[in-house]
């Protein structure tokens, strides 16, 4: 069941490398993003990288890693991975993906411990994108 909205954000993406995939049928992304938004009701930065490659035509994975800091200080560490598909709308992607993060125990950001969460990424042909996660009880 899903629970509070903890995360909803807005950014842009700061570069992409082109890997080699783990065969010649097909090559892995690197995208690379930071954006601004709110967490658990507090102003905060949002920074990370993902590996994207496409399974099969059409279909998209994901596996990331980033850092959430807000204006006072406090950070959370983040891990995920998602599925998704190109929008058509040249680099656009449509993602939704799992996260678990990592805070300081006694810190404002202590209560994303011990959970995961579930969201919605939506990236524009111009890198744009929005981002919205949510408490999976």
């Amino acid at each position: 069941m899903l629970g509070n909205k903890v995360w909803e954000g807005t950014g842009r993406t700061t570069g992409n490398r082109v890997l080699p995939g783990d065969d010649f049928r097909y090559v892995k992304l690197e995208i690379s993003f930071e954006g601004m938004g709110q967490v658990l009701g507090t102003d905060a930065s949002n920074m990370g990288t993902l590996t994207v490659f496409e399974r099969v035509p059409g279909q998209m994975f994901a596996q990331g890693q980033g850092i959430l800091m807000t204006a006072d200080g406090q950070s959370a560490i983040w891990n995920g991975q998602g599925v998704g598909h190109p929008t058509g709308e040249g680099m656009g992607v449509s993602f939704r993906y799992g996260v678990a993060f990592q805070a300081d125990p006694n810190g404002s950001l202590a209560a994303l411990n011990g959970s995961f969460f579930v969201g919605e990424y939506e990236s524009a042909a111009d890198g744009s994108w929005t981002d919205a996660l949510w408490e999976w009880k």
